[in-house]
């Protein structure tokens, strides 16, 4: 991350969040420097009015360009910073089948690991929400059995080789333990993480 005065991409986001930490990710990843503005959504810090001026849709991550601009949603965002590199493939077909891992990832994966970790890892023991975790564990298997067998004739998600979709999909599944997953019952999943760890440039989420 950089620290000089020089003009950087700035992201609003907080640490601990998956969607967040696949920007970091990526960017230390590209040894890329950036200014990190930490955002605590869960203390309001995105529903203030000078955030909400920024994303009045009052989420992070938020990426702001040295000139400005503004892009909001964490799988938009990657698509952005990782073009002209190969974590972003240039071939319609393959760059078609990265996108629908991201999709995926969005629409079958986050809404049920990420939020089963979040309802284990922040609510407390009598909080209401608790009575989710039956559905969301099962959804989340699902998701997870999904991945599961495509890793078993394929070593990443991303058109072939390790990049954004592989990103994406590492944010939440690598801390599903958190949110009650015994990750031992995907073994190629559990491969997988390790492939992603041993990617040069490797960035753990510093939660």
């Amino acid at each position: 991350m950089n620290r000089s005065d020089s003009p950087v991409p700035t992201i609003y986001g907080l640490r601990s969040s998956g969607n967040c930490y696949k920007l970091q990710h990526l960017l230390d990843t590209l040894g890329r420097p950036y200014r990190w503005i930490e955002t605590d959504s869960t203390a309001g810090a995105t529903r203030t009015a000078e955030f909400l001026a920024l994303n009045p849709n009052g989420k992070v991550p938020l990426l702001v360009l040295e000139d400005g601009r503004r892009l909001a949603e964490s799988n938009a965002i990657l698509c952005y910073l990782a073009e002209g590199t190969p974590f972003l493939p240039p071939d319609p077909w393959e760059r078609a089948r990265t996108l629908q891992w991201m999709f995926f990832e969005q629409y079958s994966h986050e809404p049920y690991v990420a939020v089963a970790r979040f309802v284990c890892k922040w609510l407390p023991e009598d909080h209401p929400r608790r009575a989710e975790l039956p559905q969301l564990l099962d959804r989340g298997a699902r998701a997870l059995d999904v991945m599961e067998d495509h890793l078993a004739n394929e070593s990443f998600f991303s058109g072939g080789g390790f990049g954004v979709a592989d990103i994406a999909l590492f944010a939440y599944t690598h801390c599903a333990a958190d949110g009650g997953f015994d990750l031992s019952r995907w073994p190629n999943v559990t491969g997988w993480l390790a492939r992603v760890r041993a990617q040069p440039g490797f960035s753990p989420m510093h939660a």
